[in-house]
């Protein structure tokens, strides 16, 4: 994220002493109206500051603050939805309240609460301040609302009798009912904990003899209703281990997703944050009644990876053109799998010989298994891709040019579309031209967008990995600031920055050392992917 600061100064010309007199006036006000404890409201939120807060934590119950800083482009996106939100909760009469604080100005309150990063929302609850709630809900309007809600009030409903679980099941496509003997015992408490998290699923608790019986249970069962696939999915509660908060979250939210999805623009959130660890995708054109009963043999090898492998249909004549770049494929691929393995992005093709749940299910095992090489992309290598000072790398050509063990190869992992790379390109170049000449060291760059490697992994942009000369396939991340002259002295020293004398500063009558502090955080001047 690249952030920009205006300074705006007044322009006043002949009236500048009275200009002054006015900011003068305007300050002293500023100061009185910020010592008092005088709570202000902006849009129903709470303007708070030093003085303040303890009187807001003191008449309200739960209390939701978003620390920000003024310039924060994502704070200034999450403020109109902030104030809506808070404009909902009040008309509703909850006792949930918003509040904001600005962490630029008010420090004291920003080192108390370890406030790093902006936007940060933490909730307080019955005055406590040592121990703040992180907010773990979406940052739009409902999702700032419901989490709310479920804080405010109980996070299930209680079912008393069979027409109300009956209805309350059937109320919504996806309904979470727990049944405990013990509505206060521990499995029913971490129960109510997953339910003020998951927000987006209504969820209603039950201790009634006769709800047991209506639905077969016979001991604590977390019970999730659904409207597609199979009806009920039980989870019953381990008599030992009891409800552990963690895996029931994640089976919920495995099973609240369809057998099969579709990737579509309300999908997409959703598969992605599903946490399971493999994608099998079957992409086809829906125009086509051939390739869709192709579907039938996808959807019935899915049962028995559930929870392991989500499987997902991409429609390359609608939504899911967007992404056959990513898999270097046109819509003229279709119909054609791959399994993705989510931790590394990794893609495994799967031949076109039979889509049959038979085979589908084979090939799934096989990679889970290790027995499948992953499918590597690569361009094709430009006509003049050594003849420049900045050689351009495919996956075709970089193991022979980054481990040939007469070179030392510097490369540039790069995104056409990423900013910082396009910041740091022309010292790139530099770089190249001011070592054209120089036999043993290259320097170089590969589009890691078209480009897959085997062993080596881009995680964001730009990366730059050192290849020394010599045997053993080495690689060095630098990770230092990006301009020639640390670039050069990184060359120079075989891979590693010398180490600097610590900057004297000398004033009379003292002399003390004091290490030069300006670092340049890399991490922070990147695109992630």
């Amino acid at each position: 994220l690249v952030l920009s600061l205006a300074w705006l100064g007044p322009a006043l010309g002949d009236e500048e002493e009275d200009g002054e007199v006015v900011a003068e006036e305007e300050k002293e006000k500023e100061e009185e109206e910020v010592l008092s404890d005088e709570i202000k409201e902006e849009d129903n939120v709470l303007v708070l500051h030093k003085h303040n807060f303890a009187r807001a934590l003191s008449e309200h119950r739960l209390l939701l603050v978003e620390f920000y800083a003024p310039w924060c482009g994502h704070c200034q996106q999450l403020a109109p939805a902030y104030a809506q939100a808070a404009t909902e909760l009040r008309n509703q009469s909850s006792p949930a309240r918003l509040g904001k604080v600005d962490a630029t100005a008010q420090t004291a309150l920003a080192n108390e609460f370890g406030i790093t990063s902006y936007p940060t929302l933490k909730l307080f609850r019955d005055g406590n301040r040592t121990h703040p709630l992180a907010y773990t809900g979406r940052k739009d309007t409902q999702g700032i609302v419901r989490w709310m809600q479920r804080r405010a009030g109980p996070s299930a409903t209680l079912l008393h009798d069979t027409d109300t679980a009956a209805a309350f099941a059937n109320s919504e496509d996806l309904v979470v009912i727990g049944f405990f003997k013990d509505l206060q015992g521990k499995a029913a408490q971490a129960f109510y904990e997953v339910a003020a998290e998951m927000v987006d699923l209504p969820f209603g608790v039950a201790e009634a003899a006769e709800l047991f019986q209506k639905y077969r249970l016979s001991a604590d069962t977390v019970c999730l209703f659904k409207k597609f696939d199979e009806r009920q999915t039980d989870f019953p509660v381990d008599p030992e281990q009891g409800l552990d908060t963690a895996e029931l979250t994640r089976l919920l939210r495995v099973h609240s997703m369809k057998l099969v999805m579709e990737f579509t623009n309300e999908t997409s959130n959703q598969i992605f944050s599903a946490n399971i660890p493999h994608h099998m995708l079957l992409f086809l054109n829906k125009s086509s009644s051939e390739q869709l009963s192709l579907q039938d043999g996808f959807k019935a090898a899915a049962s028995a990876f559930r929870g392991e492998v989500l499987f997902v249909v991409v429609d390359v004549s609608g939504y899911g053109a967007e992404v056959l770049s990513f898999f270097g494929m046109t819509p003229e691929d279709a119909p054609t799998l791959r399994l993705v393995k989510m931790e590394n992005n990794r893609k495994y093709q799967m031949e076109q010989d039979s889509f049959s749940d038979t085979a589908i299910s084979t090939f799934i095992r096989a990679v889970l298994d290790g027995k499948v090489k992953p499918h590597l992309l690569s361009a094709e290598p430009p006509e003049d891709w050594d003849t420049r000072p900045v050689k351009v790398l495919v996956g075709k050509t970089f193991e022979q040019v980054a481990f040939d063990e007469t070179k030392n190869v510097f490369v540039k992992f790069y995104a056409p579309w990423c900013s910082h790379c396009q910041a740091m390109a022309p010292a790139w170049e530099e770089l190249a031209e001011r070592y054209k000449d120089h036999e043993d060291i290259v320097i170089a760059e590969m589009d890691a967008t078209a480009n897959e490697l085997e062993n080596i992994t881009i995680h964001g942009f730009p990366t730059l990995h050192y290849f020394p000369a010599g045997p053993g396939r080495k690689m060095v991340e630098y990770k230092s600031a990006r301009d020639v002259e640390t670039f050069s002295k990184f060359l120079e020293n075989g891979g590693t920055l010398p180490v600097e004398p610590p900057v004297v500063t000398k004033t009379p009558g003292n002399s003390t050392g004091k290490e030069d502090p300006s670092v340049l955080g890399t991490e922070e001047s990147r695109d992630e992917l």
